[in-house]
C-alpha cells in the first residue's frame, strides 16, 4: 500500500464532540410503510439472480450488512464526487460538511457485495434504512450496471445521480479539501470519512486519482489549521 499523507494523527485533530440535531424538518421523512413499499418495488425490478450491492464509499468499510461474496467492479458513466451537503452526521449547520455520491461522467472502480439468497425485499429494506431517510433521496437509489471479471451484473447503488437541493456538484478539489478539513458532526469528521475510504480502496488495489490527490490536500489543510498543535513529527508532509 502507498503511504498516505492523511494520517490517523492528522484525522484525530479534526474530531470534536457534536450533538445530533435530529432530522431536518424541511425534508419529508419516509415512514415504515414507505420503506416497505420501496423495497418491494426495487425487489420487483431486480434481476432473478443474486442481489448485489455496489459500494464506492462508506459501504466498503462499514457495510452494516451480511454478505457471502465480494469482488471488484466498475460502474461506467459515473465518478465519485464530494457533492452531498451535510449539516448532520459529518457536518453541522455552523460548519457544513460534504459526503460522496456518484456524479455523471467517467468511471468508478468499487466493490460489489453479494447478499445471502432469499427475501430480497427484507435485505433491500435494511439497506434503504441505512442509506436514506426522506422522500427527496429516493430518486438517488437505482440499479447500476457494473462490469466485473465475470461480466456485467446489475447492482443496487445509493446516492447515484443526485441533483437539486442539498447538492453542490462539480466542486474543485481544493474547495472540497477546505471543507473536509474543518467539518465534523456527531458521527465523525469529513477527514475521517475520506481517510477510511481511501485506505480501504487501497486494500482492494483501487487507485482513485482524485481521492488520492484530495487526501494530500486535506492533510496539508489540517496542518495549516492546526500547525501550533502539531508535534515536530507532523510538521512536514510524509
Amino acid at each position: 500500500m502507498r503511504r498516505m499523507s492523511l494520517t490517523p494523527e492528522l484525522v484525530s485533530l479534526c474530531h470534536r464532540q457534536e450533538v445530533d440535531p435530529g432530522p431536518d424538518g424541511s425534508w419529508t421523512q419516509l415512514t415504515d410503510e414507505d420503506f416497505r413499499a420501496l423495497s418491494v418495488q426495487l425487489s420487483d425490478e431486480a434481476d432473478a439472480g443474486p442481489l448485489w450491492v455496489f459500494a464506492y464509499g462508506s459501504l466498503i468499510w462499514k457495510p452494516a450488512f451480511e454478505s457471502v461474496e465480494r469482488q471488484r467492479a466498475t460502474a461506467f458513466g459515473w465518478h465519485r464526487s464530494f457533492c452531498l451537503d451535510m449539516v448532520r452526521w459529518r457536518g453541522t449547520a455552523a460548519q457544513p460538511g460534504l459526503m460522496m455520491a456518484l456524479e455523471r461522467g467517467g468511471r468508478c472502480d468499487g466493490v460489489i457485495y453479494r447478499l445471502p439468497d432469499g427475501d430480497k425485499p427484507q435485505h433491500i429494506e435494511r439497506l434503504l434504512r441505512r442509506e436514506i431517510d426522506d422522500h427527496e433521496s429516493v430518486s438517488s437509489v437505482r440499479w447500476v450496471p457494473v462490469r466485473t471479471a465475470q461480466g456485467v451484473v446489475r447492482a443496487l447503488g445509493f446516492w447515484v445521480g443526485v441533483t437539486g437541493r442539498g447538492t453542490s456538484l462539480g466542486q474543485p478539489l481544493d474547495r472540497v479539501a477546505r471543507v473536509l478539513a474543518r467539518a465534523c458532526g456527531h458521527v465523525g469528521s469529513g477527514a475521517e470519512y475520506l481517510y477510511n475510504t481511501v485506505s480501504h480502496l487501497e486494500e482492494f488495489g483501487i487507485r482513485d486519482r482524485n481521492l488520492w490527490r484530495l487526501q494530500q490536500l486535506v492533510a496539508d489543510e489540517i496542518r495549516s489549521i492546526h500547525g501550533g498543535a502539531l508535534g515536530s513529527s507532523f510538521s512536514a508532509a510524509p
